[in-house]
């Protein structure tokens, strides 16, 4: 017993400095990260489709109202998930299962997106040579088309996440 004092060592560290991960806050591995830029994808594809439809003249195809609600919708909702998981708001909140709430909205978006996509590719009318709402609308379900891939992408990441990289039915 007398050589235990001896032995012990009272000092204390300082935890190392992170390799650029943190920065205030901030999760900057995330942005970094696929799931991370395909968020950022859909920010700004999202925010396209959201000004292209909002800019044409939706009077005579009532459906672009269906599509700027999801449009609108999709956005704003993506804008908070990002911000929550860019600020590490799941640590805080732990009561959430996250990773099933994001693989959900992802899942749903994308299927939101498809009918939107759908329904805003079909409003496609070629009108007058000389008017340009013809090159919105078509633009706008080209954007709404690569948002949903964005989507599903991001869906499929989600998806693994949640269920974990080598999980399967058996070792569930």
């Amino acid at each position: 017993m007398a050589e235990f004092p001896a032995k012990v060592s009272t000092q204390t560290s300082t935890p190392p400095e992170s390799s650029g991960r943190m920065f205030s806050g901030l999760d900057v591995n995330f942005i970094r990260s696929i799931p991370g830029i395909l968020m950022m994808v859909e920010m700004v594809l999202g925010l396209l489709v959201w000004v292209l439809v909002a800019d044409s003249h939706y009077g005579s195809a009532p459906a672009y109202g269906w599509v700027m609600f999801v449009a609108v919708t999709c956005w704003l909702l993506t804008v908070i998930l990002f911000v929550l998981i860019l600020l590490q708001m799941q640590r805080k909140i732990s009561v959430v299962p996250w990773p099933i709430v994001v693989f959900g909205y992802h899942a749903a978006a994308t299927l939101l997106y498809i009918t939107a996509f759908i329904t805003c590719a079909a409003s496609v009318r070629v009108g007058n040579p000389g008017v340009n709402e013809h090159n919105k609308r078509a633009a706008a379900s080209f954007f709404a088309g690569l948002v949903m891939v964005a989507y599903g992408g991001s869906a499929f990441f989600s998806f693994k996440e949640w269920r974990g990289a080598g999980s399967n039915a058996a070792s569930a």
